[in-house]
């Protein structure tokens, strides 16, 4: 067992330094010699440690020399009683050798740690760590060796090396004798209460020793481990006066406490880091001729050795006798003591007691007797292990949950994680396909909702794309008289509803309103109260169904017509010279034929139409009519008005032929243009105009590269400045320059225009005033900065791809309706609000989620629960108006753990990037962040406070949020 290690710091504080690092000595002179190490921190005292054998650890720095690890070598020389073991540097300066002072032969070597004595570089490992006074001493110079500024010698030892062997063999912990050696790793028995002086370590094996009583003798010596290190009383004066020693103690039974007279000092030591109980005390008999060893002191790092040192209060000024034995630790415990005079204060290392014992007292009298007070408590740990891995708990959820159907009858059941392939059956509930909720146990009351700060949420995707295996939602026609609705809160027919008097009325479970039931929606009860219908109608069983709407859910009490969809073409000159012009018409070419259709329709009713664009804009007539597609240029940007109207918007399988020949000439007419500037704010108005003229929604795929700098509406500056970053101004570059998109983009959610851009720039283009548009009307938005054909073209193309190959409704309007006691409050995500309960979008495609945050106004009922109804009013892809419910059941809670335990963070994540993203357009960068960090940490706050303790059933969830949320 080596215990004199050092152990593997996580810093270079009090390791050796590299060679040639020349260090400050104790006068802040720099030290002689080659390579040097921090500052002695006092020697290691009580346990008799042994010199590791030749070799160093390849994690260290300092290889091992030739230092007097072997004594029994050949190349040793014969060492005297006397021998102190090597010192810290070679003698540069001072008195010769004293007389009976022999020194090695070869010269010293210094390493890490062999033949350094007690002389130890940095702290001592956790298993051998011992305590010393908390105020650094100083020393005493002898003039038996030269000494140098920058080491600290002792006196010479008055015993033999056999009396040290018979003390150190002898000792053993809180008066327990055992012959047999100590496994490995463990402590050993010693008996006596005095520390090791110079001399032969015996052992049994490789970091083994055997103790003996006081009636044996000795173990043999075996001098190949090495000498083990000194720990010898320091005196308070600078002369060169030695101790000498007292007569032999009065050998003493041990004892558990401290003795009444002083015999010999028995410091108090630190529980050993194994894990073992902290012995009571150390004691064992004294050995003749050997004078007791006192705790060590240190010497200041910042005064010279030459100097004498202030005596410290209740220490005699010289040597004049034993060190009395040490008074037991008090109520009053000292501070931490640095390691040295400088460098960090060290923290409490784990199982040793947070601070050290009362200063021990060192006059003639013995200090105040009294029992031990027992060792503070260990401060409890969090163990990483114990945290679960979100990898492990993605992978768990997976084999646990993707096996079974997830079935949606439950209220309030947790479903299983996005990371997870699972089938859901639905049987009242919204599948969480649709809705996902922060919580699926929200707090009873305000109070507690604010006591935790987790946020009250649910992230919608009003039509999420559903695997192969799970059916669409049901679609319901209940013909020119409609769906069935509340009276006052016009919630629609849904599980919830509760049928009255027969089954002719029911009462509204989100307003607790009685609405009569149309004559020929009745249907008579069963002995349960439940319609006997009630499985054979998706809106009285199922969590999501469509209704189709009638007229009077119509703009101008009328149907709507078939989209379109509108390509518009940059084709200045960036975007023909980087190819991106004839990549995207050789594309469209094959994309045409997978325009989305609704159902089983064998072909898409979406209609199709082409614009390119520079300073000016040109149509294309592609009527089917015709042999050769014909081009119409618009100039005047100002006043823009689309040229034709029979021609512009055609169906794909009519006009397959004129329009495959146009994307075949595009890349041709302006293959040869100068043309730099652009026009952006003309484009959407041309797109828009064309749909008003067919009355009719639709999507407007624009493919733009430069900033709009032409003289036009919306033309825009390059206000890039980067000083403005990390400021409070940084906020206006997130904002739009101009209101005139703000202004374009309510014309296009109003008329069911949604854009999606494509940007192409190789320079700066304000994404934050071009993405209004997009944002606001339902769109997205796709960047590809310095476009090149051999890295992005793919990806580009995936893009596109998916852009007009996925399912998406047209001039949506969603409202979120809730149960007494809750309210919708806010809303995140693309979309535009003329109102506080309405959401409109221009276009809403499977990928798109609303976040809606909920607020109390009432104190919930816990055997009720909450109920959410989400309705979306928005004409599909065939040109259907239709309506599509999603309802959702959750519970509620007045304890703080059953909140926690139903919390979802993927969902939390979600609701939190968005909150941050609004915030960044209003506010600096910096108070964002630390509004994030600051509700993450009062939730986790919350949650220590009412709810951590070892059987708490919300701890999973806990630490959950602690590996997942930022």
């Amino acid at each position: 067992m080596n215990v004199n290690q050092p152990p593997h710091l996580p810093t270079p504080y009090m390791q050796p330094l590299p060679p040639g690092y020349q260090q400050q000595g104790y006068g802040g002179q720099p030290m002689p010699g080659g390579p040097q190490y921090p500052g002695y921190n006092g020697p290691v005292q009580g346990y008799p440690q042994h010199v590791p054998s030749q070799g160093f650890p390849s994690n260290l720095g300092f290889p091992q020399k030739g230092s007097p690890d072997s004594l029994t070598s050949g190349t040793s020389s014969p060492i005297t009683s006397h021998y102190l073991g090597p010192v810290r540097s070679p003698p540069t300066s001072g008195a010769p050798p004293a007389a009976g002072m022999s020194l090695p032969s070869e010269p010293l070597q210094y390493n890490q740690y062999g033949g350094q004595g007690d002389m130890q570089n940095g702290p001592a490992s956790l298993s051998n760590q011992m305590q010393r006074p908390p105020v650094s001493q100083p020393y005493v110079q002898t003039g038996s060796l030269p000494q140098a500024a920058n080491y600290q010698q002792y006196p010479p030892s008055s015993t033999n090396t056999q009396q040290l062997t018979n003390q150190m063999m002898g000792m053993h912990l809180g008066g327990v004798t055992t012959s047999a050696p100590p496994t490995a790793g463990s402590y050993g028995t010693p008996q006596s209460s005095l520390p090791p002086s110079s001399g032969s370590f015996p052992a049994s094996g490789p970091g083994a020793y055997n103790p003996y009583s006081s009636n044996q003798g000795p173990a043999a010596l075996n001098l190949s481990q090495g000498m083990p290190p000194t720990s010898l009383p320091q005196a308070q004066s600078s002369s060169t006066q030695q101790y000498t020693g007292p007569p032999p103690p009065q050998r003493l039974p041990p004892t558990q406490g401290f003795p009444s007279q002083p015999v010999a000092p028995t410091p108090h030591y630190p529980p050993p880091a194994s894990g073992g109980p902290p012995p009571a005390s150390l004691q064992g008999p004294g050995i003749p001729g050997q004078p007791p060893s006192g705790p060590p002191l240190s010497q200041p790092n910042n005064l010279s050795t030459s100097q004498p040192q202030p005596t410290v209060p209740g220490m005699m000024p010289g040597p004049q006798g034993p060190p009395p034995s040490l008074p037991p630790p008090g109520p009053g415990a000292f501070p931490l003591q640095q390691n040295g005079s400088f460098g960090p204060v060290r923290g409490p290392q784990p199982g040793y007691p947070a601070a050290y014992p009362r200063a021990p007292n060192y006059s003639n009298q013995p200090g105040p007797q009294g029992p031990p007070a027992p060792p503070p408590p260990a401060q409890k740990r969090l163990d990483p292990d114990s945290i679960p891995s979100p990898i492990q708990v993605i992978e768990d959820d997976r084999s646990n949950r993707s096996s079974e159907p997830y079935i949606t009858g439950m209220r309030g059941q947790v479903p299983p994680l996005v990371t997870t392939n699972f089938l859901v059956k639905d049987q009242g509930n919204a599948s969480p396909r649709y809705v996902r909720c922060t919580s699926y146990n929200f707090p009873a009351t305000a109070d507690m909702a604010k006591q935790s700060q987790v946020p009250l949420a649910a992230v919608i995707k009003p039509l999420a794309t559903l695997p192969a295996d799970e059916a669409p939602p049901c679609l319901v026609d209940h013909g020119e008289t409609g769906p069935i609705r509340c009276n006052r809160c016009k919630a629609y027919m849904c599980p919830y509803m509760q049928f009255i008097e027969g089954g002719r009325r029911f009462q509204c479970c989100y307003c607790s309103c009685v609405t009569e039931v149309p004559p020929h929606y009745f249907q008579h009860l069963d002995h349960t109260g439940k319609r006997v219908d009630c499985y054979d109608r998706p809106e009285l069983s199922m969590g999501s169904y469509e209704f189709t709407a009638t007229v009077d859910y119509c703009k101008n009490n009328k149907f709507p017509n078939p989209p379109a969809f509108i390509f518009m073409i940059d084709v200045s000159y960036n975007a023909v010279k980087s190819g991106l012009v004839a990549l995207v018409c050789e594309e469209l070419k094959q994309l045409i034929d997978y325009l989305p259709r609704e159902g089983n329709m064998e072909e898409s009713v979406i209609r199709v139409g082409f614009v390119t664009y520079n300073k000016v804009l040109h149509f294309y007539n592609v009527k089917s009519s015709l042999a050769q597609p014909q081009m119409m240029v618009v100039s005047d940007v100002a006043d823009m008005f689309v040229p034709l109207l029979d021609g512009f918007l055609v169906n794909v399988n009519e006009s397959r032929t004129v329009i495959t020949s146009l994307l075949d000439q595009i890349p041709e007419l302006f293959a040869d243009t100068r043309e730099t500037e652009t026009v952006f704010a003309p484009v959407i108005q041309a797109g828009l105009e064309a749909l008003k003229a067919a009355d009719c929604a639709g999507k407007l795929f624009v493919f733009h590269t430069t900033l709009p700098i032409a003289e036009a509406p919306g033309k825009m500056k390059n206000r890039d400045d980067k000083k403005l970053l990390n400021t409070d101004k940084e906020k206006t570059l997130f904002q739009p320059q101009t209101t005139f998109y703000n202004n374009l983009a309510k014309d296009c959610v109003a008329q069911g225009c949604c854009v999606d851009l494509f940007l192409f720039p190789n320079q700066y283009i304000d994404v934050a005033t071009l993405g209004v548009v997009p944002y606001q009307t339902g769109g997205s938005i796709y960047k590809y900065t310095f476009f090149q054909m051999e890295t992005d073209k793919e990806r580009f193309l995936n893009d596109l791809r998916r852009d007009v190959q996925k399912d998406i409704g047209f001039d949506a309007v969603m409202r979120v309706r809730t149960s007494t006691g809750i309210r919708a409050t806010d809303f995140f995500g693309a979309f535009y609000m003329s109102n506080t309960t309405d959401v409109e979008l221009a276009g809403l495609d499977c990928d798109k989620t609303v976040t809606v945050e909920f607020k109390h106004d009432d104190k919930l009922n816990e055997d009720i629960g909450a109920l959410l109804q989400c309705a979306i009013l928005y004409t599909s892809c065939g040109g259907q108006r239709r309506l599509r419910i999603h309802n959702m059941a959750l519970n509620c809670c007045s304890q703080l753990a059953d909140l926690y335990r139903n919390c979802e963070t993927d969902t939390l994540i979600n609701f939190f990037a968005k909150f941050a993203y609004r915030g960044v357009l209003n506010h600096p960068t910096k108070n964002v962040r630390d509004s994030l960090i600051n509700q993450c940490a009062q939730i986790l706050a919350c949650y220590r406070k009412n709810c951590a303790s070892p059987s708490s059933a919300g701890q999973v969830t806990h630490r959950l949020l602690r590996q997942l949320i930022p």
